[in-house]
């Protein structure tokens, strides 16, 4: 087994535990230089000047990855008005904004309106909620291409089973319902689920996909979703995603369709996890060891508040220990099980289970890899835990401070008193 974070060089000029003293556990790190590097990979994706990919928001939404984003010439795809104003905030002009909505109420869509957002509908009683509030505008639809994808059935976005997107059998109503409020669809997008490290039902989809967009002839782009897995498993030799092979597949499929449709497009694509999943760790101290009936238990400071993936997903993060600075590195003889735990009052707060790692000390901070997407973003204040601090790490080696981390006096500034 090796060390990525050394091997990558990811904590630049720093160490775990000189971040950990400093800034506290648990703690978000991010690296500047993968980061950056994962957004020129699906910049380039396709080799053509009509084609870009949105960063998503809702796997990281710290305002200055956002920015590292918009610098790398990404657009966005947004998910909420909330996500639309943290973009605009961070810089991206409206034009690099992609509002994917599903099921809305009228003031989310009169938001987007408002502020000039490209909006997707994903039902017909959406779209027609749509025009009612914006007659005469211009749209994109979210298409069911009838393949799904992705490691978790609670992340597969398209298929039969899903709650996502307009079926193919109802895409002719989609014009009748444009033509009544004088709707013009310029877009067609779909999402197919999330984390799949073969490129084939992708494809597949994305081939599906093109032949329904043809059905639309006023279109000025073409967005295929994303989802693009990383390697969880990194430690043990798991492959990266092909994207090189991906790329010249979809770039064969987008040309196919542009000979057909006879004029060209924007393609797009959502990347998704690829981006910020393994540009960022996190960082949790060992506060407790124990055993209970033979099984060994490391108990954190790293609660499924902080890291919920785990529970949600049963999904896995390679785990790293590191004392004095130093990753203690496997070898034989010093390889145990061991079951890594939060501090959260539930049976389920299980980050890692049965793991085989070094001999686990107390004090040892776990450096959990892979926790950039879908891991901030998704933390909250459950048990009244204060949610960390985040920093990255930047091209200079660099630690600086980009979120600080919650303070007691956080989880009351919302309330409002009652009078008597």
């Amino acid at each position: 087994m090796i060390s990525f974070t050394q091997t990558t060089n990811f904590f630049g000029n720093t160490n775990p535990m000189e971040l950990a003293n400093r800034y506290g556990t648990p703690l978000y790190v991010y690296n500047e230089n993968i980061l950056r590097r994962q957004m020129r990979n699906v910049a380039n994706l396709i080799p053509i000047p009509n084609f870009t990919a949105n960063y998503s928001i809702k796997t990281n939404s710290n305002l200055s990855i956002l920015r590292l984003a918009m610098e790398e010439g990404l657009s966005a795809d947004a998910m909420s008005p909330g996500e639309i104003y943290v973009l605009l905030k961070a810089g991206f002009p409206k034009e690099r904004i992609f509002y994917v909505s599903n099921n809305v109420s009228a003031e989310e869509l009169q938001y987007a309106i408002d502020q000039g957002i490209m909006t997707s509908l994903d039902s017909l009683s959406q779209l027609d909620l749509y025009g009612q509030l914006n007659p005469g505008g211009r749209c994109a639809v979210r298409l069911n291409p009838g393949v799904g994808a992705g490691h978790h059935e609670k992340v597969i976005t398209g298929g039969k089973k899903t709650k996502f997107a307009i079926a193919e059998s109802d895409v002719p109503e989609i014009a009748q319902i444009a033509a009544r409020h004088n709707l013009k669809i310029v877009g067609v997008n779909q999402h197919i689920g999330s984390l799949f490290m073969d490129g084939t039902p992708f494809i597949t989809a994305v081939e599906h996909f093109l032949q329904l967009a043809l059905r639309f002839p006023d279109l000025e782009f073409a967005d295929f979703g994303g989802g693009f897995g990383i390697p969880y498993h990194k430690l043990s030799g798991e492959k990266e995603f092909d994207l090189a092979s991906f790329g010249k597949d979809i770039e064969k499929a987008v040309a196919d369709f542009t000979s057909k449709y006879g004029r060209s497009i924007v393609f797009k694509c959502e990347p998704g996890r690829y981006v910020a999943a393994e540009g960022g760790v996190l960082l949790g101290r060992v506060h407790a060891l124990k055993q209970n009936s033979g099984v060994s238990y490391a108990g954190t400071d790293i609660g499924m508040n902080v890291l919920v993936r785990p529970s949600m997903y049963d999904s896995w993060h390679d785990i790293e220990v590191y004392r004095d600075g130093a990753p203690v590195i496997a070898e034989e003889g010093n390889m145990h099980a061991v079951t890594v735990v939060g501090n959260i009052c539930e049976s389920g707060d299980i980050l890692a289970k049965d793991r085989e790692l070094p001999t686990i000390q107390e004090n040892d901070v776990l450096c959990v890899l892979d926790a950039g997407a879908y891991g901030y973003s998704m933390s909250s204040n459950y048990n009244n835990r204060l949610r960390p601090a985040e920093v990255l790490i930047g091209i200079d080696g660099e630690p600086r401070l980009i979120r600080r981390r919650d303070r007691l006096e956080d989880l009351v500034a919302g309330f409002t008193e009652l009078e008597s």
